[in-house]
């Protein structure tokens, strides 16, 4: 009976850890979209001018 809660403790701790490691990935990239529209230049643009 102990093996049974001490994993359905771990299913939940992975589970757990797995949602958090989701979400920071998700904002990671949201971030990572924010920034590098500035971090791309386009060379054309400073020749026309």
């Amino acid at each position: 009976m102990v093996k049974f809660f001490r994993r359905i403790f771990a299913a939940i701790t992975v589970a757990i850890l797995a949602f958090r490691a989701v979400g920071s990935f998700l904002s990671w990239i949201e971030n990572q979209e924010d920034t590098s529209a500035n971090a791309w230049i386009d060379e054309e643009e400073f020749e026309d001018v």
